[in-house]
């Protein structure tokens, strides 16, 4: 093209967006506002939500910026898609302070920071939240109860999550219904109430997807119900034969409950059928330019100072009590290969690297595309508590805020 205006930038920017390379948007924005072409809304909503994407909250600060100089106080889209970016990003605090400070609100206002306290499971907060937008007069649409009952679910507050589950349901009928019962299954079976949750999906008035069947599968692995993780999971395979996460799963629970003839059977399945798990990957963000990690990575430019940080935590950990946890090892690692000098997860790579590239003390905050494993969960707690860093981790289910040996999950997801 001999000339590029706004909409082509905003074409290539939202094109990349749109392929899931959040990297590469931000790139072209970068290059975009060295060209003096002025954004508008669509650059800043593709861009606010590429920072989302990837967890690059200091470039979600310097856009945010920009907004402010170019447009004055953000509208409610833009002010929506901000809260989201900051709750996304680990920094629920800034999207608090975004919201508080719209001029107007709309019901998408209102659920972004409903959906940002459910990502980080704050529950309390949540429920506040929605009682405010009650008194307020907001007109709450199914996607507020889904926030909601979201939010009571990962904060474990039962009692909260039955009555409005009972008395909203009837009320808002839509094609996200399915979603309300998905957020009841999961607050029953953190409960250990396996039955019960079981029993929801089973009445459901709709077909229930294969991530409600997840979620009782998880809670299966949790409390250690074989039996019913063993049903759950064939359930799951009929309906997505190709479903990683359930062998995953399956296999986690015959090991966790020590039947290695059953977690062996289920490798020999997978491997049969070529199922393979998505390779995991995590992103930090130092200096206004994030890094991507894979497992065993060997291409970072300081890998081998990486794994000379890993070693020494390693040491450091055994000394405070650190024990390697082989329940729950993914079945593609070697025999052997479970002890944490040798089995270099992405996460733990991002946390080295955050470790020495940034001052001490520094909160770090990773994003990781899949679910935390429960071996990575407990070396991340030990980290924390040994280097006195509070580390955020937001993984394919929620926000793990680790401060001092102790997450907020309260080692349930």
């Amino acid at each position: 093209m001999a000339t590029h205006d706004v909409v082509s930038w905003n074409a290539m920017i939202s094109g990349y967006m749109n392929c899931g390379q959040a990297e590469k948007a931000l790139e072209l924005f970068w290059e975009m506002q060295e060209q003096d072409v002025e954004p508008d809304q669509v650059t800043f909503v593709a861009t606010i939500n590429a920072c989302a994407n990837v967890a690059a909250l200091e470039e979600g600060r310097r856009i945010h910026e920009l907004v402010i100089r170019s447009r004055g106080m953000p509208n409610t889209i833009l002010g929506s898609c901000l809260v989201d970016m900051y709750a996304k990003c680990g920094s629920i605090n800034d999207a608090w302070r975004v919201f508080n400070h719209m001029p107007a609100r709309d019901v998408l206002s209102w659920n972004a920071m409903l959906g940002g306290y459910a990502m980080h499971g704050l529950g309390k907060e949540a429920f506040r939240l929605f009682e405010k937008m009650c008194r307020n007069d907001v007109a709450i649409d199914s996607m507020t109860i889904v926030y909601l009952l979201s939010a009571l679910s990962r904060a474990g507050l039962l009692d909260e999550g039955c009555y409005y589950y009972e008395s909203s349901t009837p009320v808002y009928v839509s094609p996200v219904e399915v979603e309300h019962h998905g957020c009841m299954v999961a607050l029953l079976g953190r409960a250990g109430h396996l039955d019960e949750a079981e029993d929801i999906i089973n009445s459901m008035p709709c077909h229930p997807s294969i991530s409600i069947w997840m979620s009782l599968l998880a809670a299966c692995r949790v409390h250690g119900n074989v039996k019913m993780g063993e049903l759950v999971a064939k359930r799951i395979l009929v309906l997505d034969p190709e479903s990683a996460c359930s062998y995953v799963l399956l296999s986690n629970i015959y090991g966790a409950t020590g039947n290695l003839g059953g977690k062996e059977k289920v490798q020999k399945i997978r491997t049969k059928r070529h199922v393979y798990k998505q390779p995991g990957q995590s992103w930090i963000e130092v200096n206004n330019c994030v890094h991507t990690f894979v497992v065993n990575d060997k291409e970072h430019p300081k890998i081998e100072e990486i794994r000379a940080e890993l070693q020494s935590l390693y040491g450091r950990m055994k000394a405070a009590g650190y024990v390697a946890n082989r329940d729950f090892e993914p079945h593609e690692a070697k025999e052997g290969k479970n002890d944490f000098a040798q089995h270099f997860h992405s996460e733990r790579l991002a946390i080295a690297f955050g470790l020495i590239t940034t001052p001490p003390g520094t909160p770090l905050r990773i994003l990781k595309n899949l679910r935390v494993c429960v071996d990575c969960h407990t070396t991340t707690k030990f980290i924390s508590k040994i280097v006195r860093r509070t580390i955020i981790v937001r993984d394919l289910n929620l926000f793990h805020h680790i401060e001092d040996g102790v997450c907020s999950c309260g080692d349930y997801w």
